[in-house]
């Protein structure tokens, strides 16, 4: 190829020396690759470079730059705002990337940008070994961790972002560097909890501890009349957990399709059988259960439980914060808004928060929600897109009307694309003025803005 041929066609000078695929919108396998997770997000970006390395992802972002293109960084495309895609732009997707290294002896991994929780739990409980993953086994390991990391074992060992040891990042400036307490330790504290704003990262090193592989797990279901009672019972179990047991409650629809609503509690113990039947009894005792579905099961498939209820290209509009308190008007609010969901896929979810999560200070990592307390999700999820104006409508007048019991703080991963300016400012805090400076060190001209972005201080 010659330089005049390079300077007229730099994708074709990209495709050249890719290791991975350069695809245009009519090229083979484009349809494929360009979809995310959310189906309600249908965008066509005008170029995805799907990299198998470090070389290539360096090459990419150097044509996005250079070229002026927007970039998205797709890892496990989960994010339900669509942060993974772009319309008429550039998509770096890290999808093909599937390396995954465990140390048994060291206890730590490292997987490649993408990974799913589902490809790294299976390498690592080869070992008995895991780390505090998402709740769903098809999200991305990346994604997850950069933004939070709420997953089944975090009560005992912290988020995933407080279990990443290292992460080998490309800048905006086409630098590879490796971000870690003793390199580029700003780079390592914004990265836990700032998400895609510093650069692309390509691999991210994990602290491993001895998990099952047998764990006891599952799900706690009663008819929707006794929403009042079981969400209370739910608020005065919470208020004294160990540490193994990571607990969420919901409004949802039964399992088997009827679409009839029911009030449950899906849950981990990750601790030895006698514990974890000592700690469930005041759940499994409770009232009449409709369903019981708690039993001892590999972590890897406790892991994957609930990945049939969030299928690839549902349609889903989520609205989230966490609660200020559970207060019995808060339980009331969500009882009503819920007894109004139009979809059979809809959920109203509370993520409880607490242990090793609760045990870091506020400013030791990007993430700042360190206190004990409840992550409530509003989560409308369907498959007819005739039903979607009625299913959004639903999640924002039922986050409307929680509004009076929400706390200022947001959890990042689960701010959909509508949110209003000042969220991102509310889902770091007291952290949000440092963040702006390290943007400015790493990514002066906001070049990763596809994200919940933090824009640089001037």
């Amino acid at each position: 190829m010659d330089s005049t041929t390079s300077q007229a066609d730099p994708v074709a000078e990209l495709a050249n020396s890719f290791a991975g695929q350069v695809l245009r919108p009519t090229d083979p396998g484009y349809e494929e690759a360009r979809r995310v997770h959310n189906g309600l997000i249908d965008r066509r970006p005008a170029l995805i470079a799907r990299c198998r390395g470090l070389a290539d992802i360096t090459d990419a972002v150097r044509l996005g730059r250079d070229q002026g293109l927007e970039i998205a960084i797709r890892g496990g495309g989960h994010n339900v705002a669509g942060r993974a895609t772009t319309e008429g732009s550039l998509m770096i997707d890290l999808s093909l990337m599937k390396g995954i290294h465990v140390d048994p002896t060291a206890r730590t991994a490292r997987a490649q940008g993408g990974v799913t929780w589902g490809e790294f739990n299976r390498e690592t409980q080869l070992h008995g070994l895991a780390t505090t993953g998402g709740v769903v086994s098809s999200t991305g390991v990346a994604g997850l961790t950069l933004g939070g990391g709420l997953g089944w074992l975090m009560a005992k060992h912290g988020l995933a972002l407080d279990k990443l040891l290292s992460a080998e990042v490309v800048l905006a400036d086409g630098r590879v560097v490796t971000a870690s307490e003793r390199d580029h330790p700003d780079l390592f504290w914004a990265l836990r909890g700032g998400g895609g704003n510093f650069g692309v990262v390509a691999s991210l090193e994990y602290r491993l501890h001895p998990v099952g592989p047998i764990v006891t797990g599952g799900l706690v279901a009663w008819p929707f009349a006794s929403a009042w009672d079981v969400l209370r019972h739910f608020r005065d179990i919470t208020a004294s957990l160990p540490d193994e047991l990571t607990l969420v409650a919901g409004l949802v629809h039964a399992p088997d399709g009827s679409g009839e609503k029911m009030a449950a509690i899906v849950l981990c113990h990750c601790g030895t059988p006698a514990a974890a039947e000592e700690a469930l009894r005041p759940i499994r005792q409770f009232g009449t259960p409709a369903l019981d579905a708690i039993g001892p099961m590999p972590y890897a498939q406790l892991n994957a439980m609930l990945d049939a209820k969030y299928p690839r290209g549902a349609l889903n509009y989520w609205k989230s914060s966490f609660l200020s308190a559970l207060t019995d008007d808060a339980i009331r609010a969500m009882i009503e808004s819920f007894a109004a969901c139009p979809t059979p896929m809809g959920q109203l979810l509370m993520e409880h928060v607490h242990g090793a999560v609760a045990r870091v200070e506020v400013g030791d990592t990007a993430f700042p929600h360190r206190a004990e307390g409840y992550n409530m999700l509003v989560l409308s999820e369907w498959t007819d897109p005739r039903q979607t104006e009625a299913c959004t409508a639903w999640a924002r007048e039922a986050f409307a009307a929680l509004r009076p019991y929400t706390g200022a703080g947001r959890y990042v991963n689960y701010l959909d694309a509508d949110e209003r300016p000042d969220a991102v400012a509310a889902a770091y805090g007291p952290n949000f003025g440092r963040l702006q400076q390290i943007k400015a060190k790493y990514d002066p001209v906001n070049l990763f803005r596809l994200n919940q972005n933090i824009l640089p201080t001037a």
